[in-house]
């Protein structure tokens, strides 16, 4: 009976780890980020950045850098439908030195993706620290 519960546990702890390691991405944008960056609660290494969807509607995105093994699932906050973008670009508010991760437009879709700010960009804004640069870096592949 005791091994029944731990059991249960650790199934309903890595059935999603499976789903989620199985599902087939259907967009696939690379870049090359020259800065460490922060996507939700996650630092990002600089290097080579891959965003692709993570499920069949596009909600759930994953960013990673493969060469580092760093990787987040992040759900946009919106995914507004604005103009056609001409060119792929990743869109970061800059505090100080920090990078954040706050849009991602792709070339020839009318999908913008508008992150979440991160609890330690809430505090620079808290502080009244507006960000100082937005950087627009266009897709290499």
């Amino acid at each position: 009976m005791k091994h029944t519960k731990w059991i249960t546990v650790l199934m309903l702890l890595f059935v999603p780890l499976i789903a989620a390691a199985q599902l087939a991405p259907t967009e696939r944008i690379v870049m090359q980020v020259p800065f460490k960056f922060t996507v939700g609660n996650v630092a990002i290494p600089g290097g080579e950045i891959i965003v692709q969807t993570a499920d069949e509607k596009g909600s759930l995105l994953l960013v990673r850098n493969r060469d580092a093994r760093v990787a987040a699932f992040t759900l946009p906050a919106s995914a507004r439908v604005g103009q056609a973008a001409p060119v792929t670009a990743m869109v970061f508010h800059k505090y100080g030195d920090r990078y954040f991760l706050t849009g991602l437009k792709v070339a020839d879709s009318t999908a913008v993706y508008e992150f979440r700010q991160s609890k330690l960009e809430k505090e620079f804004q808290a502080q009244n620290l507006p960000p100082t640069e937005r950087v627009l870096l266009t897709s290499t592949k």
